[in-house]
């Protein structure tokens, strides 16, 4: 791929969110890049890392655990202190300012508010209407990514820091604010290792 490695003088350690979902082919593919990445369960594993993964599943869920363990305050502090996030698909979800209403918000569930989006959840529709596409998304260079929707949100309003890195159907669906990264498809299910290697760059020192 044309898309430059970041340059890592230290193998970064980067906790990926095991509460539910599919955290294992997150670690999988960061272990490939050269980070020392692990399952975390625990505030202690999230204060220990450098970048935090959150992945895919059901959002609700995740987002009670999440609470249950304070693990949501441990993402809480480390976004403060400005080390880096990314939220795939469920992850996008809990990341967002607000999850759109009538679109399965379920009570009021609650989210990380750390980035300053609204999404809609499962927006293009249940499981059997998952979906592959072919992107162009110029931050991870000229080539093509193999994107893997399933049940996935996408972004009905961002705030003027929020970057839209990329769109389907003039919906967005993978933005940048600060250090914090979320995509409403999921990376670690494509051969593709650019979108986690763009997560990488940012805490390359």
């Amino acid at each position: 791929m044309s898309t430059p490695r970041p340059t890592i003088t230290k193998r970064p350690k980067i906790a990926v969110v095991a509460m539910q979902g599919d955290f294992e082919k997150h670690i999988q593919m960061l272990l490939r890049l050269g980070a020392e990445a692990y399952p975390a369960r625990t505030s202690a594993e999230i204060e220990r890392a450098d970048g935090i993964v959150l992945p895919g599943g059901e959002s609700t869920t995740i987002g009670k655990l999440l609470a249950r363990y304070g693990v949501d305050e441990a993402i809480k502090t480390a976004a403060g202190q400005g080390k880096a996030i990314y939220g795939t698909c469920a992850g996008l979800i809990l990341l967002a300012r607000e999850i759109a209403a009538g679109t399965g918000q379920r009570g009021g569930q609650p989210t990380l508010g750390l980035l300053d989006i609204v999404v809609a959840r499962n927006a293009f529709g249940r499981q059997r209407d998952s979906f592959e596409a072919e992107l162009k998304i110029p931050v991870l260079g000229p080539e093509p990514l193999h994107t893997v929707f399933i049940r996935a949100p996408y972004i009905v309003e961002a705030g003027p820091e929020v970057e839209i890195l990329a769109a389907y159907e003039s919906k967005g669906i993978f933005v940048r604010q600060g250090n914090i990264l979320g995509s409403a498809f999921h990376p670690e299910l494509s051969d593709d290792d650019r979108t986690h290697r763009l997560f990488l760059s940012q805490i390359a020192t």
